[in-house]
């Protein structure tokens, strides 16, 4: 098993935003975690990377190794990796840049030019945009050179939070076809993300979480189909 989670939690002061999540994931899965805003998915993929603000309880285990309470560069050494909310990249700086940012714990060179490569192959728009200032590209370039900053750490986890928010339709459908490539390499993916019929369609599994806790699980292909379940819980039809 690549990664169990065992009654996690996460508090900030009085508020607990995740409350008892527990779960096991294996390698070259997608796992998608869906539910309304506030209902502690990003403080759950925190909490996974040791970049939580929060006080974090529990274990979590990766490749057998219980990393909770690690330094947030050891983590990615260790293989966990995340294209954040928001993408915060260095917007001054161009996206080849950024993209070696994404390696600045590996020392193997050779491995990161081809991985470079790679990750240009997937998307090759940022091959001709790789001197440009990460600022001055559109919102779904931006996001892939997110992804493929993530994907510069060589992580055989990657944490997708909110990959495809405030992107045009277009960019969507390509951000989100992504996520089958990547797996394609062996990668796990752990993806949150608003578009619940979107995240479905390409995950294997579904967490649906709310107030912090996990509500329903199950295969993606079975609850996509079900409509009331995704009414129910996502607000969606």
């Amino acid at each position: 098993m690549l990664l169990e989670v065992e009654d996690l939690t996460v508090d900030y002061g009085g508020i607990r935003a995740v409350d008892g999540v527990s779960f096991a994931l294996d390698q070259g899965a997608v796992l998608a975690v869906l539910g309304a805003n506030g209902a502690g998915k990003s403080s759950l993929l925190h909490a996974l990377l040791g970049v939580s603000e929060g006080t974090v309880g529990g274990r979590i285990r990766f490749k057998g190794e219980d990393i909770r309470g690690r330094r947030p560069d050891e983590i990615v050494t260790r293989g966990i990796a995340m294209s954040p909310e928001g993408r915060r990249l260095f917007a001054d700086l161009t996206v080849a840049e950024n993209l070696a940012i994404g390696g600045f714990r590996r020392r193997d060179r050779a491995a990161m030019r081809r991985d470079r490569e790679e990750i240009l192959d997937l998307f090759p728009r940022l091959r001709e945009r790789l001197n440009q200032s990460a600022g001055t590209l559109s919102g779904g370039e931006q996001q892939m050179v997110a992804v493929g900053r993530a994907l510069m750490a060589a992580p055989d986890l990657l944490l997708l939070d909110e990959p495809t928010l405030g992107l045009a339709p277009l960019f969507i459908e390509e951000i989100m076809a992504l996520i089958a490539e990547i797996r394609g390499r062996g990668i796990t993916i752990v993806v949150v993300e608003q578009n619940a019929k979107k995240a479905l369609a390409r995950a294997d599994f579904a967490h649906v979480m709310e107030r912090g806790r996990i509500v329903l699980s199950g295969s993606a292909a079975e609850m996509g189909a079900r409509e009331d379940i995704v009414s129910a819980y996502l607000g969606m039809h």
